[in-house]
């Protein structure tokens, strides 16, 4: 019965069930934000975390910015990735509809590895999985390739933390080719390996089911995003294996890294700001499309802890829909959510006034 009772939390400056709630004026890169320190404790509390709270005492070092350092290999690595991806895309009209639907499963899976797994379960503890989800979502984590789940998760909340600076991993300030994929192909700003360093993933080090993928990455890599994807078509309905290699292999891969990537660009810098017009994330739906309901970006940023990342349910969201079901199914269970109340209020308080329209 739990699984269907969703937890409120306050983001308003009145006084409610869980108390009052202060509010303080903050910096985060160019904007200024709002902060709600009662609410962001209790919830730290409540999900024995806090590190993807936006941490308002960072400051970015005066002085010039330390020179580029190109990663060659990973530069090159992703340019035959693409260029593969390319060649992909002509082998299309020759597939059988199998393998395109093979392909289509691939993606899929391999997307809600990341959403529901590294992110929305990992990184932010929005939802609690039991041990058969969590060896899913691992064996689909490593299917997505996009780096071990300790490192996704160590990462993802140094962005959230310390967004839009220096010690964010892909700082959308610096552009959106940097924000997408540019910070893949070069070596880390001192100050987000400082502070990644800094952060407490006591809980992640804790999990022996994402350890183990750590410790067996590689070879997990080679087997579920490359080998599975291409063996099936080829022995199950007699595909070409160049065709079973390039669509369901490198082409979902190369699909699914910039539907990821564009979350991180595009949905910090095109769309509205429903919840608080004073951060860059934005509300863009096709992203949502693509990342199977990531791309509510404004409010994930306002709202780090709500499990569907968004208010609107199962809308451009398959990723809630499958977290709805793995409750529904016993897998999965304690999904935070926020009250439309809270949610409104924040609107009227921080938001640009594109609700009054959207």
């Amino acid at each position: 019965i739990h699984c269907y009772l969703f937890k409120e939390f306050s983001s308003t400056s009145s006084t409610t069930a869980g108390g009052t709630v202060t509010s303080r004026v903050t910096s985060n890169g160019n904007a200024v934000r709002e902060k709600d320190l009662l609410n962001h404790e209790d919830l730290a509390g409540d999900r024995g975390m806090m590190d993807d709270i936006f941490d308002e005492t960072y400051r970015q070092k005066e002085g010039p910015r330390p020179p580029l350092r190109y990663v060659w290999r990973n530069i090159i690595l992703m340019s035959l990735l693409h260029l593969g991806a390319l060649f992909a895309l002509t082998l299309i009209p020759s597939a059988k509809i199998q393998t395109l639907a093979w392909a289509l499963l691939c993606f899929v899976v391999s997307a809600l590895g990341i959403t529901a797994g590294s992110h929305r379960l990992w990184s932010h503890r929005s939802y609690k999985a039991t041990l058969p989800l969590r060896i899913f979502l691992t064996i689909a984590n490593s299917m997505a390739f996009q780096n071990d789940i300790y490192e996704w998760v160590r990462d993802h909340r140094v962005h959230h933390k310390f967004s839009e600076t220096d010690a964010d991993p892909h700082n959308a300030m610096r552009g959106f080719f940097f924000s997408h994929i540019g910070w893949l192909l070069v070596r880390k700003h001192p100050d987000v390996i400082e502070k990644g360093q800094k952060l407490d993933l006591s809980d992640i080090k804790a999990d022996k089911v994402v350890m183990f993928q750590r410790r067996y990455y590689k070879p997990s890599v080679v087997l579920l995003c490359f080998t599975l994807p291409s063996v099936v078509p080829w022995y199950f309905w007699d595909e070409s294996i160049i065709i079973s290699f390039f669509i369901p292999a490198i082409l979902r891969y190369t699909l699914g890294l910039n539907a990821t990537w564009l979350v991180n660009s595009a949905a910090h810098m095109f769309g509205n700001r429903p919840y608080d017009q004073n951060i860059n994330p934005r509300e863009n739906p096709l992203v949502s499309l693509g990342a199977i309901g990531e791309g509510f970006h404004n409010y994930h940023h306002t709202f780090p802890y709500d499990y569907s990342t968004s208010e609107f349910g199962w809308r451009f969201n398959l990723t809630t829909a499958f977290i709805d079901l793995m409750c529904l199914l016993g897998l999965a269970s304690d999904r935070k959510k926020v009250s439309k109340e809270v949610i409104l209020a924040r609107k009227l308080r921080t938001g640009d006034g594109s609700h009054k329209s959207g």
